[in-house]
């Protein structure tokens, strides 16, 4: 029977049982069953208006006192005159042939059959893979056989260094004896980790299908069920099938939800979550690269794992697969730009330049969105604008076009906005401005987009110093302008408060302090670990710390209002023209402000004010 036949058997079952049940409530509600003594006495008050007389029960309708009819159910007894009285009081009666066999097989199996072909029918619909449902502890792992030529390496850009580790992977699994020749043993497992969207769970079918092995992949998640036992089940069943279509690739996603750390305190323990951690540590031991199994698993948090998965001989090889850089985000957007026309006037190295800490998910959304705008305005290939237009999107969301705002309040925005972007293009150690807008976007109603012009990987004092200043000239010009404030600088001073509190507790940027590190502000909190973990300095210290994090952002706040009192003229003429055209490329913003060299005194004075404050 194939699943539609299925589906409609296992529905008339169900509207079977409904109606049975039914029937029997509906049966029991209309007859009334009555003694044989009341059956008599309703006989001889010329009640009765007909009857019929089974072999063991007399069913009939008599009428009340009232007129109205009703029927009745009595047991038979043994009463030769019964006949006889009926005919002397004119009753209606027959005589009633029913097979008690059948009768009796129907009501009381009749619901178990329909339950059991119910049963039947459940499990047969909820088979997933030639595997019972009901056998929780199967392993829920999806199986490709045949991976040779679906994914290769060729399919993954951006992570060089991880593709030369894994390359010893996919070679031992092609040619195992060229490894075992001498002595040698292959990592039994392989712990990829990085940011979200990097490309982990691409890589391991990559090396699947570049050794061209099956290629089990199974979610961290789907060990852990309601019912104790099944997590390790599963487990064992996973490694079982490896074992059987060796060589093999095993993938874990997400370990982290089945490997963090063993009864760590407050939202640490969970007894079924660990059992299953343990039966993937015995497993881990307990087979032999020899046997040609190799587990890959991938993870976003590494610091919430165990220990003991992380030792040798469990998972001896642990690849970070970063962000992509500027090469990495190029090559990335070739690959996908594969599927996507595009117009002979785009330059995909322009678009890596200006996708600073875009991943690979994030590259492929961009295309996805650049076609998306191709299409809608009916062009024949995905052009320059298209994609640029992409970039604003993903970073601030699409434009809120139907927002209308007044006068007043456009002006303020042109301000702020205005005050960021001078402050930037007057200070050194800032990124280049790369566009200035004043449509709305997700939620902001402005912003200012600033783009570096190589990757970075270390920020120094000055440069830090040099961010909080540009965060805080939007909420200076507006001090300047308007002699108030607005809430549009919320995100700004969020930012820039972040940024003084790592310089101080994180980064060792402050001369009262010292170089110590106070708080890892980089990693997340593990609930089980970090949440009741006393603090390591005192509330002296913590006062201190509070100081010099005001300290920075008024530091910040002054040197921002100096740059714009110098340069007035500037700052009106940049808001104007932003009132105007909504939105300025860093050309028209650099002709703008020609007007006039870089005041160096001003940054000279503030370089004073800078060194005066840090003493």
């Amino acid at each position: 029977m194939n699943k539609f036949g299925r589906g409609i058997a296992f529905w008339i079952v169900i509207l079977l049982l409904i109606l049975y049940f039914n029937y029997l409530s509906n049966l029991r509600g209309r007859i009334e069953d009555i003694s044989y003594s009341r059956f008599k006495e309703l006989l001889r008050n010329e009640q009765l208006i007909k009857v019929e007389v089974g072999d063991e029960t007399i069913e009939g309708v008599y009428r009340t006192e009232s007129g109205e009819k009703k029927r009745f159910r009595t047991t038979i007894l043994n009463d030769p005159t019964l006949v006889k009285e009926l005919e002397e009081h004119d009753v209606l009666f027959t005589a009633k042939k029913s097979n008690r066999f059948l009768s009796a097989f129907f009501f009381n199996f009749g619901p178990f059959i329909l339950i059991i072909l119910v049963w039947y029918l459940i499990a047969r619909s909820m088979r997933v893979g030639g595997r019972e449902a009901l056998s929780f502890g199967k392993s829920r792992a999806r199986v490709h056989m045949d991976m040779k030529g679906r994914y290769t390496f060729k399919d993954v850009a951006g992570c060089d260094e991880a593709k030369e580790e894994l390359m010893e992977i996919v070679e031992f699994l092609k040619d195992p004896k060229k490894f075992q020749r001498l002595g040698g043993r292959i990592p039994k497992g392989v712990l990829l980790y990085g940011p979200p969207g990097t490309g982990k769970t691409l890589l391991a079918k990559a090396v699947a299908g570049e050794a061209g092995v099956p290629f089990f992949s199974v979610s961290g998640s789907e060990f852990v069920e309601m019912f104790v036992g099944v997590g390790a089940a599963r487990v064992r069943d996973l490694f079982e099938k490896g074992r059987k279509h060796a060589p093999c690739l095993l993938f874990i996603d997400e370990i982290d939800a089945v490997g963090r750390q063993r009864f760590a305190g407050i939202g640490g323990g969970h007894d079924e979550r660990e059992q299953t951690l343990n039966q993937l540590l015995v497993e881990m031991d307990g087979f032999d690269t020899r046997e040609g199994v190799v587990l890959i698993a991938a993870t976003n948090r590494p610091d919430v794992l165990d220990p003991a998965l992380l030792r040798p001989g469990r998972f001896d090889r642990r690849i970070h697969v970063p962000p992509p850089d500027i090469k990495g985000r190029e090559a990335i957007l070739k690959i996908h730009a594969k599927k996507i026309k595009l117009s002979p006037n785009v330059d995909l190295s322009i678009i890596a330049r200006r996708t600073p800490g875009f991943v690979g998910s994030d590259l492929e959304n961009l295309i996805n969105e650049a076609a998306l705008l191709a299409a809608r305005k009916n062009k024949n290939a995905v052009e320059m604008d298209d994609l640029e237009e992409a970039i604003d999107r993903v970073l601030a969301g699409p434009e809120r076009k139907s927002r209308v705002i007044s006068e007043r309040e456009k002006k303020i925005v042109a301000y702020h906005e205005a005050g960021h972007a001078l402050v930037a293009y007057l200070i050194p150690d800032t990124d280049p401005i790369h566009k200035i807008s004043i449509i709305p976007r997700g939620p902001a109603l402005g912003y200012t987009l600033q783009l570096p012009t190589e990757d970075r990987y270390l920020s120094t004092e000055r440069e830090l110093k040099a961010k909080i200043t540009v965060l805080l000239g939007g909420r200076v010009a507006e001090e300047l302008v308007f002699k108030e404030i607005t809430t549009g600088a919320q995100n700004d001073l969020l930012q820039a408060t972040k940024i003084a509190h790592r310089m101080v507790t994180s980064y060792g940027m402050s001369k009262r302090l010292g170089s110590i590190t106070f708080k890892d502000e980089n990693g997340q909190v593990f609930l089980g670990r970090d949440l009741l973990k006393m603090k390591e300095y005192s509330e002296k210290t913590q006062e201190l710390i509070d100081k010099e994090i005001k300290r920075l952002v008024e530091m910040g706040k002054r040197r921002a209002r100096l740059i714009l009192m110098n340069n007035f003229d500037k700052l009106k003429k940049l808001a104007e023209a932003l009132m105007e055209r909504e939105v300025l490329e860093a050309d028209e913003v650099k002709e703008i402000l020609e007007g006039g060299n870089k005041d160096e005194e001003n940054k000279g004075n503030k370089e004073n004010e800078e060194n005066k404050e840090d003493k």
